[in-house]
């Protein structure tokens, strides 16, 4: 009997542990597939079998299919553009998507064992973010497989001689806002369905181009083809030097004033032209720096050489040149000239400089220094002092009597070599000086005049041109 109870409790012992095996596997079970990032067998999201995927796998294939879709916008029977989704600044939110399907996981995972038994079917809402900026870059007939060919109207053209009217075209311009607003409306319904989308194709109406208002017998243009005929082969060439400034008819064309059929050239205009190219090109009576021989640099306030154009007149020869409707090459009517110059550089290594404090003279050609010497300029004294500055040699002359001063102060001089450049200061020789430089100047001074020793002087006055600059200065 012992034995019978005894076999008895083993058996429910045993009965108990498979049991509890049992459920222990159950639960086991449960955890994992709770726990295995996987959507279970007969799931479906958005009409998908998603059985067995992991979140981002799902996430990955509903982005790829939903992004799918391409545009192919179509004239008549030929493709023009073709875009995707992305190209037309359209993105999934991937955010939401990503957090939405995880949802559905979780979901899924809540309802653990109902899951298991029947699955699942979900829908989630797939967004597109749109970048506007994207998209009207992409969607503009800019990028169209043809170019657009204009259809506005006949065009007055010009060959770089004459004009002619090019006839009228019936083309296919059209306007990209109104291309982008059926664009946007077509994508937007596109993206906004529920499962993914086929290509689409959107095809633009006969009406959605320009057409020609104006045609190559439209009586203003033939009028103004005329008038513009009448002054577009003028080409004025103004030399300054090497450097030179071209009038053509890209700024004459628009100094013409047309009235009907007649036209006249605005006189304003051109004394606007003139004026911006004196303050280009004007040199005298301007700031000037000057860098010595020795190396330092001299500025000046004002300078009394250089060039100046006489703006009244050069207006008036321009507005001549213009009416001649014929190609010139000339330099600017001038008021004042100096010796040469290359755009805005009236000096070109050419001229003659005096250091008043060293007593010192200079003189450069095209560069090259031919000759230096000492000199003697005038006494320090308030009427005898020679000027500084800078100073045009306007003339020279030779065998010349130089005189001055009054009364008891009166003198005389003959000299052979005279180089005037300043109310009555020139350079010249000095024949009856034994010495030059130091000091002599300081108690045997000229008068204002730069004294040269006279080989120096027949030196300057054989190789110097009218007109050449002279820089006087003074030294700490």
């Amino acid at each position: 009997m012992e034995k019978k109870h005894k076999g008895l409790r083993i058996a429910i012992v045993l009965i108990v542990l498979v049991l509890l095996a049992g459920l222990g596997g159950a639960g086991y079970y449960l955890y994992r597939q709770a726990n295995s990032g996987l959507f279970f067998e007969e799931t479906t999201l958005n009409g998908y079998d998603v059985s067995e995927m992991t979140s981002d796998e799902v996430f990955q294939m509903l982005k790829t299919d939903y992004s799918a879709p391409t545009l192919t916008i179509m004239e008549g029977d030929e493709a023009a553009l073709t875009l995707t989704l992305e190209q037309m600044g359209y993105t999934i939110d991937e955010a939401a998507l990503l957090s939405d399907i995880r949802a559905c996981m979780r979901e899924q995972n809540q309802d653990l064992l109902n899951s298991l038994y029947q699955g699942n079917a979900f829908e989630v809402e797939v967004s597109f973010d749109f970048d506007e900026n994207v998209f009207l870059s992409a969607v503009t007939s800019a990028n169209f497989a043809s170019a657009r060919t204009q259809s506005i109207d006949a065009t007055l053209e010009y060959d770089g001689t004459e004009y002619y009217i090019e006839s009228e075209v019936y083309g296919t311009e059209f306007d990209d806002a109104d291309l982008q607003v059926m664009v946007k409306d077509f994508v937007d319904n596109l993206v906004a369905e529920d499962r993914p989308q086929e290509d689409a194709v959107l095809t633009l109406p006969d009406s959605f181009y320009y057409l020609p208002a104006v045609t190559q017998e439209d009586l203003d243009m033939n009028s103004l083809m005329d008038i513009y005929n009448s002054y577009c082969k003028a080409v004025i060439t103004l030399t300054f030097g090497e450097e030179t400034v071209t009038l053509d008819w890209s700024t004459i064309q628009d100094w013409i004033l047309i009235d009907g059929e007649l036209a006249s050239i605005d006189e304003e205009q051109v004394e606007n032209f003139v004026y911006n190219l004196a303050a280009t090109y004007n040199t005298l009576y301007l700031p000037r720096t000057f860098t010595t021989s020795n190396g330092n640099t001299i500025t000046y306030e004002s300078s009394d050489y250089g060039y100046q154009i006489d703006q009244s007149g050069e207006a008036e020869q321009l507005i001549a040149d213009i009416t001649s409707n014929t190609e010139v090459t000339r330099e600017p009517v001038y008021s004042t000239k100096g010796r040469t110059r290359n755009g805005i550089d009236d000096i070109c290594g050419t001229y003659v400089e005096v250091d008043l404090t060293s007593q010192h003279i200079w003189y450069y050609k095209n560069g090259e220094l031919i000759v230096e010497s000492d000199c003697v300029t005038g006494k320090p004294t308030e009427d005898r002092e020679t000027a500084t500055g800078v100073f045009m040699i306007p003339y020279k002359q030779t065998n010349v009597t130089l005189s001055g001063g009054s009364g008891s102060s009166a003198w005389e001089t003959d000299v052979t070599y005279w180089m005037p450049f300043h109310d009555g200061q020139g350079l010249h020789d000095a024949t009856w000086r034994s010495s030059f430089g130091g000091t002599i100047y300081q108690t045997n001074g000229s008068h204002g005049c730069v004294n040269l020793p006279y080989a120096v002087a027949e030196t300057i006055y054989n190789e110097m041109e009218e007109r050449t600059p002279i820089f006087l200065y003074k030294t700490e």
